[in-house]
């Protein structure tokens, strides 16, 4: 009785001992090991709502390689215009044509050009740039010799629905202002009231002044 004991004993430690051995070259099953991060594989979360979004890449409005009239979509329809100041429908003989060149980060360069007439002044650009000699916290834009390195120069650009964009210099949002005509100024808490739109007016094929 005691031998029969001790042979059953040693098989069922043997098969044990083999189920083990097959186990260890096995993969885990799906679901096992370190537990997926919730949220992980759904994509890029989407912005909260009334925040910019970040333009894309591919947006050909904005490769630089395009002239565009700007149009304020709560306003008269009147187009952009730089004259030394920033203004809309100002007809003063200003620029009326803008080209974002991309310098990464949704930032751009604007730069600005007068109708082509083949006057060599109209293809020599502008751009624009933040009047540092403004009082905080209303801001315009002013005309500047082009200058990508100048940090009063980098606008970023963020669409919006319906095609539209917002235009944005650090933590300053283009808006119109009654009586103060485009000015750059801090939303706080404020929803964001004055976005643009642009209009394709063909390539950007000027050759500059030398």
């Amino acid at each position: 009785m005691i031998r029969m004991k001790w042979v059953a004993g040693a098989a069922l430690l043997a098969c044990t001992g083999a189920l083990v051995a097959c186990g260890a070259d096995k993969a885990p099953t799906a679901g096992a090991g370190t537990p997926t991060p919730s949220g992980a594989g759904a994509g890029t979360p989407t912005p909260p709502a009334g925040k910019p979004s970040p333009t894309t890449a591919t947006d050909p409005l904005l490769s630089g390689k395009r002239e565009i009239s700007m149009l304020r979509v709560q306003g008269s329809g009147d187009a952009l215009e730089l004259s030394g100041r920033l203004e809309e429908g100002g007809d003063t003989g200003g620029r009326v044509l803008f080209v974002p060149v991309p310098i990464g980060d949704d930032r751009y360069v604007i730069k600005a050009f007068g109708t082509k007439d083949d006057h060599p002044a109209n293809d020599d650009p502008s751009c624009w740039a933040v009047n540092a000699l403004d009082i905080e916290p209303e801001l315009t834009i002013d005309a500047a010799v082009c200058d990508v390195d100048d940090p009063i120069q980098r606008f970023t650009i963020l669409a919006q629905a319906g095609g539209t964009y917002a235009i944005r210099s650090e933590n300053r949002f283009l808006q119109h202002l009654a009586g103060n005509g485009l000015i750059l100024k801090e939303l706080g808490n404020a929803p964001l009231g004055t976005t643009f739109r642009f209009v394709d007016k063909g390539p950007h094929d000027r050759e500059p002044l030398n």
